[in-house]
């Protein structure tokens, strides 16, 4: 087992961790980040996303490199911006990062709560709502929020607020609401299924990975549920009954989709059951 799940593991319990740095590195999944290089933007994004799943990660100087061109580059007074124009926010990836600075420790710092507030203002969780932001970033890139608000930019908002929810503040009224209005919405699909012919609702919703890209994964919507407290909503049952039929005879689960981009480094590979999928996996009643 890598020494990054090792930590994530210890950490998740509440134990108390002495010296982090020896666990990170030992990793093998650190030791890939650090051998990237000639990383465009979007690679800082995945990597920094990446990393941010790790406990500790925040003290390593690659790291604290990729927070500083976020916060120069893609930070915004309105929110992250994957392209670093203001116009071209669009909610997944200002939802990405806006969980990774939350994952490490800086969910209260004024490039967070910026995105948040974005989300706060502008993010629509039905078809009856229609954003008031004015810019046209998010229909150039696939109409985020046209008639029907992206279930993409739905599901990794839901996600991150969670998030935020957990680690950053658990008493904010307004992103519990958002994540109650979120999820409702999801759950209407079933978590994954078109309404109109129940077909996936996206490329790679019904496939494992991690960690995420901007691609809304199986594996995000496991997280979704767990931590909305939803695992016995009957309307999951589809979703847990395909998490059912990907068990390995072993019991366990594999990788189903890399995504492929200089800067995203996958945590497992496809070959074998994902120790990262085992321990995400672990408490589903399945």
């Amino acid at each position: 087992m890598d020494q990054a799940l090792i930590l994530r593991i210890k950490t998740d319990q509440g134990e108390a961790i002495k010296d982090p740095l020896t666990y990170l590195s030992q990793s093998e999944i650190i030791k890939k980040y650090t051998e990237l290089s000639e990383l465009k933007p979007l690679g800082k994004i995945f990597a920094l996303v990446g990393l941010s799943e790790i406990p500790y990660t925040e003290l390593l100087p690659l790291t604290q490199e990729l927070i500083a061109f976020t916060n120069q580059y893609l930070a915004t007074p309105e929110g992250f911006a994957f392209t670093g124009k203001l116009e071209e926010i669009v909610p997944c990836y200002n939802a990405l990062l806006f969980e990774a600075y939350c994952r490490l420790g800086l969910g209260k710092s004024e490039e967070a709560q910026n995105a948040l507030n974005w989300i706060k203002r502008y993010q629509v969780f039905d078809r009856e709502q229609k954003t008031t932001w004015p810019h046209k970033g998010i229909c150039k890139f696939g109409g985020c929020m046209k008639n029907v608000p992206c279930f993409i930019g739905i599901g990794k908002t839901v996600r991150a607020l969670l998030t935020y929810q957990e680690i950053v503040d658990s008493a904010d009224n307004q992103v519990n609401e958002m994540i109650r209005q979120g999820v409702d919405y999801m759950l209407q699909h079933q978590m994954f299924h078109r309404l109109s012919n129940k077909q996936p609702i996206s490329p790679h919703i019904t496939e494992s990975m991690f960690p995420q890209s901007y691609h809304l994964s199986l594996t995000d919507l496991v997280y979704i549920i767990e931590k909305a407290q939803r695992i016995n909503d009957p309307r999951v049952n589809e979703l847990l009954q395909l998490l059912n039929e990907k068990k390995t005879k072993n019991g366990g689960w594999k990788i189903d989709y890399i995504y492929k981009y200089n800067g995203y480094v996958p945590f497992d590979n496809r070959r074998k059951d994902s120790e990262w999928l085992n321990y995400l996996y672990s408490s589903l009643p399945i």
